[in-house]
């Protein structure tokens, strides 16, 4: 890159970092959308006040958003508990109500009164009541010569003195996330439900149409919602499930608007985001992208070529290896997404550009910024030295969630452990979970599935990870067995972990004699050794320079804060409440063709496939297509909206998030990125930056149309 390439970045960077906060870019604490966010807000379109999005003296938006299952966003409306997500959150629910006699995967849900709603064990939604900033108590006494270790005893010792004087009631819940990679603390007073109960989703050819084909592309014709209800004791409170239990009176709902929502509309987006990693140097971005994404891409393409195969030709494997097929691709696609953004965007030489500017700026006042000069230096140097071993983390981590052997061996270690440490009692007292968690497990295990999965992923272990990495204990059982293939087969047929009736009846028979078989058992014995060894010769070598990471990294946070003191900084998102806003909007995509930010119902019977696995279609749907009959919910000139696009800047954790318009009211469901735009965790550029929602009006024409749930529909507050 040239001199005069690299000052033309600088000025462009420099031109989108004034003291006004980038429209679109940006998970905001709703605590501070008034004095920060409110005019910008407003000058895109929105008619609703801070105060209206986050009140703590009245019933506000956010009274209305909740943390589902501690891994989605859904929200309440009906002032009967009723709550809105995404089927794919929901869809290890649905599907542990299903079974080849009683498929509610394949052919939906529809409670038609409360004594229909289906209770899930271990589900639950949490509600944030008031959201307040700690950072001067959780950083009082904090000292910049302190080590990282006296630095975090220091914060700790604070933060459990700030959490024990929190006035709240006995039943609500308190946590405390550091922000600004450590720099702030905000403190989160909660309430927590367990008794969450299932009340709709619609066939899986809806809730998941497209499937992986489709999964983060546009155009989008997928369903993708569910409804729960939420249930609390007599008095309105937290309980755990009870017949007597009764509907959420909820301190507020969203109306929902049946006008829709036209191009350049504002959309605001609420919600629990996951992970963001916006501020990453550009030397760790280049080895994220080019490096480690390619090496989870890989083997995941492996493991899912595996069990699609199996899932397309036998319809039980189809329901068993659902979830587990859609939670392995989900990630997979993401990586390739990213990657592929960032590369047509430009990311990394944006990020340099950032970098140069920042230095520029400290060496022009070094005296006041002397700290911060060898900040950068330092954190690339620390990357560069962690690149060989986070490549073999890599491909160990993606054995140890790919392959459920690996899974269940990893989780009876930790029983192993619990019996090391407490003796027999300890084990008694912890196998009813234990039974709980395998009976689920090993529900929809297909041991022939595992087998051919491992059959791909373990050869590319011993070929593509450094020798000097390579597991001495697997590869000794490597040279014993002569081929991988030979020591795959024998492992399968030597381990009681693949036996899943045997195990459950053992362990509900005799708890230790259980222990005591799988302590030897050849399968968990080999996944030990594995993660032994990785743990030895590679952990203990990268998790202290994660650590010195996350310290230079901190301070690079506050460095760039400092150092640019016209710029407004979000923090990135840590699965704690967010707002995101911006507009409806196409894009140009890959192939510079100019996508329209809206599809219709007609789409979805174009893509429609009879009998495929991602593209059949219920018939009662195409009878309701091919009539038009779709009441109120049609748009103006009488077509049948499904889903539409928005600038909004999301991340994982706001699939089920509403989207809601300038008024306030729910327009759509946040589920999905376009392909590009997966990129925004690390590097978001609006110019193809894009969430994907489901029209609100095609989450009630199939709720009532094809579910037959008008009964639903009438809890609902309507605009129209």
């Amino acid at each position: 890159m040239t001199r005069f390439t690299t000052l033309l970045l600088v000025v462009a960077f420099l031109s989108l970092t004034s003291s006004k906060a980038r429209a679109d870019e940006g998970m905001w604490l709703p605590l501070f959308l008034q004095s920060l966010n409110e005019a910008d807000m407003q000058a895109l379109g929105m008619r609703i006040s801070a105060e209206d999005i986050y009140s703590v003296n009245q019933g506000s938006l956010k009274d209305a958003i909740v943390h589902f299952g501690g891994f989605c966003t859904g929200e309440l409306i009906s002032d009967q508990g009723l709550i809105l997500t995404n089927h794919h959150c929901g869809y290890s629910q649905v599907q542990s109500h299903s079974s080849l006699e009683n498929n509610l995967l394949e052919d939906g849900f529809w409670a038609k009164d409360h004594s229909q709603e289906l209770p899930n064990e271990g589900l639950y939604v949490e509600f944030i009541v008031r959201i307040e900033e700690v950072s001067e108590a959780a950083l009082a006494g904090v000292t910049a010569s302190m080590s990282s270790e006296e630095r975090q005893s220091t914060i700790d010792k604070n933060l459990e003195a700030v959490e024990a004087g929190v006035t709240k009631e006995s039943y609500q819940g308190v946590k405390i996330r550091p922000f600004y990679q450590g720099n702030q603390y905000f403190l989160f007073v909660t309430e927590r439900y367990n008794d969450v109960r299932l009340v709709a989703a619609p066939p899986s050819s809806i809730g998941k149409f497209g499937a992986d084909t489709d999964n983060w592309e546009w155009p989008r014709h997928t369903g993708d919602f569910s409804m729960f209800r939420v249930y609390t004791d007599p008095d309105g409170r937290p309980a755990d499930y009870s017949p007597d239990n009764i509907p959420m009176k909820p301190r507020y709902h969203l109306p929902i608007n049946l006008n829709g929502i036209e191009p350049g509309d504002f959309t605001l987006v609420f919600g629990f985001p996951g992970r963001t990693d916006q501020y990453l140097p550009a030397e760790a971005m280049t080895y994220r992208t080019e490096v480690i994404n390619p090496i989870k891409i890989g083997m995941r393409d492996s493991s899912l070529s595996v069990i699609d195969a199996f899932m397309r030709a036998d319809p039980e494997i189809k329901i068993q290896y659902a979830s587990r097929q859609a939670r392995i691709a989900n990630a997979w696609k993401k990586w390739r997404g990213e990657s592929e953004g960032v590369a047509r965007t430009e990311g990394i030489a944006r990020r340099r550009a950032l970098e140069a500017s920042f230095e520029e700026r400290v060496v022009a006042k070094k005296e006041e910024n002397v700290r911060y000069t060898e900040v950068l230096p330092a954190l690339a140097h620390l990357h560069r030295r962690s690149l060989d071993y986070q490549v073999t983390d890599a491909y160990v981590r993606e054995l140890n969630y790919n392959l459920d052997l690996f899974r269940i061996a990893n989780y009876l270690s930790g029983l192993i452990r619990r019996y090391e440490n407490n003796g027999e009692a300890g084990l008694r007292e912890i196998a009813p979970r234990v039974q709980h968690y395998l009976s689920n497990l090993y529900a929809n295990y297909r041991p022939e599935v595992d087998k051919a999965v491992m059959h791909k992923l373990l050869p590319i272990y011993f070929e593509q990870v450094a020798e000097e990495h390579r597991s001495v204990q697997a590869l000794a059982q490597l040279e014993f067995a002569g081929s991988t293939a030979t020591l795959v087969e024998e492992l399968f047929r030597s381990s009681f972990l693949t036996k899943g009736d045997a195990m459950l009846s053992l362990l509900e028979e005799d708890p230790l004699a259980f222990v005591l078989q799988v302590k030897g058992d050849p399968g968990l014995n080999f996944v030990r050794q594995l993660n032994h060894d990785h743990q030895r010769v590679v952990l203990s070598e990268l998790r202290p320079l994660q650590a010195q990471i996350s310290t230079v990294q901190r301070e690079y946070m506050a460095a760039l804060m400092a150092t640019f003191p016209e710029r407004t900084f979000w923090p990135d998102a840590n699965g704690t409440m967010r707002v995101s806003y911006g507009k409806a909007e196409g894009y140009l995509d890959a192939d510079n063709i100019d996508q329209h930010f809206m599809t219709y119902l007609d789409g979805v019977v174009e893509k429609y496939v009879p009998g495929d696995y991602e593209f059949d279609l219920p018939a009662r749907l195409l009878e309701l297509a091919e009539e038009k009959d779709y009441g109120q919910y049609a748009t103006s000139d009488g077509r049948m909206p499904v889903c539409f696009l928005g600038s909004n800047h999301t991340s994982g954790g706001n699939s089920g998030s509403p989207a809601i318009n300038a008024d306030g009211q729910l327009v759509g469901l946040n589920f999905d990125r376009v392909w590009e735009g997966t990129m925004s965790d690390i590097n978001y550029d609006r110019s193809i930056c894009r969430n994907i929602m489901v029209d609100i009006r095609y989450v009630l024409f199939l709720t009532d149309k094809l579910g037959g749930a008008g009964h639903l529909i009438e809890e609902m507050t309507l605009i129209k």
